[in-house]
């Protein structure tokens, strides 16, 4: 998993030459004039022993103006994405903006630290120190122009990262052993990217890989042959042949779909499972979301756009209306919807996905994800998630 740590406060607190510092190289411009930065600028960083990491520069939070909001509006949006944010602070010390800001972020559950910049120039002030303390904000002084404290900045940010981010993240490796055989099921349709498999069955693959796990792929045509030469452990299928693949896989056989372990992954999946029963209650003229993480080609016979709205308009016999939103646009006027169907979330961190999912269930709209919604509406969400219910940590 890759972390996400955004760098806010107001201009010209340093946020460009911080990002510059730590990077160790000359990423964002760098200018005495307030607002340099306008959109984020994002740098992707090996920070061991935590791993990968994405660092976004962000243009102040106290900019002023039409386009000035519309800049901050864009750094509110980064922060709701990210898994940690340091609070840059320069000479003038902790203002009511920061303060807000403090009280923002704590809002979004992620960690803070708070970095006094510009120690080159001037020392924080005592009354900031002592906020800091009272309210157990971590932080720390540095100053961007000489590298002052770079290394020890680097190490605050491992030691304040989330535990999940230090531990091996599991995708399937619950629910097999070293030595099993797993089964992947993946369809080549118009679909799929030519040449490669998508980003959940690659991290499928490798993961048993690591696990001495025996991975084995077939298309769902040679699927019945496959079972007749071995007995998987566990069999995991494209969440669009799932009825097909049920049909072949022996009960005895665990059975579930790479959304679905994905909406464990990097969501929550009795959330998710929960959400898909509003299938089952919508009315005439309800209107249901489908978010897409990214951008892509849309193909005639589109999951999202497509092939979803026509099962669900078959399954539920209704007239719906079906809005799609793509990226990191996700509407704050969440109560219009039915219910949301999201995708995979495959290129998303996951606090970004389960900010989501809390957002939906704040403002009480049913929220999905496209494998665990396709399974309803087949009639084998009960099987594909028994394997997760077999197994005795979850």
């Amino acid at each position: 998993m890759r972390y996400h740590i955004a760098l806010v406060g107001r201009r010209n607190s340093g946020k460009s030459s911080l990002l510059n510092m730590l990077a160790g190289q000359q990423i964002s411009i760098v200018s005495d004039i307030k607002g340099t930065t306008t959109d984020a600028v994002a740098k992707a960083y090996e920070l061991q022993p935590l791993g990968p990491v994405t660092f976004y520069d962000t243009a102040g939070i106290d900019d002023e103006g039409t386009l000035g909001a519309m800049r901050v509006s864009a750094t509110r949006r980064v922060l709701f994405r990210s898994d940690m944010a340091l609070l840059v602070v320069d000479e003038q010390g902790l203002c009511p903006s920061d303060m807000a800001l403090i009280d923002e972020i704590r809002q979004l559950q992620m960690p803070i630290l708070m970095v006094f910049n510009k120690a080159d120039i001037c020392t924080p002030k005592a009354e900031d120190i002592a906020f800091c303390q009272n309210q157990s904000l971590p932080f720390i002084v540095v100053s961007a122009a000489t590298g002052l404290a770079g290394k020890q900045l680097k190490q605050l940010m491992v030691e304040l990262a989330p535990a999940e981010y230090k531990q091996e993240p599991l995708l399937a490796g619950d629910l097999y052993q070293a030595g099993d055989v797993i089964l992947c099921v993946v369809p080549i349709d118009m679909a799929a990217p030519k040449g490669r498999l998508i980003l959940p069955q690659v991290q499928i693959l490798r993961e048993a890989l690591d696990r001495s796990a025996i991975a084995m792929v077939v298309k769902e045509t040679e699927l019945a042959q496959a079972l007749s030469v071995v007995t998987p452990k566990l069999v995991i299928s494209d969440a669009q042949a799932i009825k097909q693949v049920a049909a072949i896989v022996p009960d005895a056989v665990p059975l579930t779909t790479f959304s679905t372990l994905f909406a464990r992954f990097k969501g929550d999946l009795a959330a998710l499972a929960t959400g898909a029963d509003a299938l089952d209650t919508l009315q005439d003229g309800d209107k249901v979301l489908i978010s897409e993480a990214c951008s892509h080609n849309v193909q005639e016979d589109d999951i999202g756009r497509v092939k979803l709205p026509r099962w669900i308009n078959s399954y539920t016999g209704k007239q719906l209306e079906f809005v799609v939103t793509s990226g990191h646009d996700f509407p704050n006027d969440l109560e219009q919807y039915a219910l949301v169907i999201h995708c995979g979330a495959c290129m998303f961190n996951r606090n970004e996905m389960l900010r989501r999912i809390r957002e939906c269930q704040r403002r009480q709209v049913p929220i999905t994800n496209y494998g665990v919604a396709i399974s309803k509406l087949q009639g084998v969400l009960p099987r594909v998630l028994t394997p997760f219910n077999r197994n005795p940590q979850q």
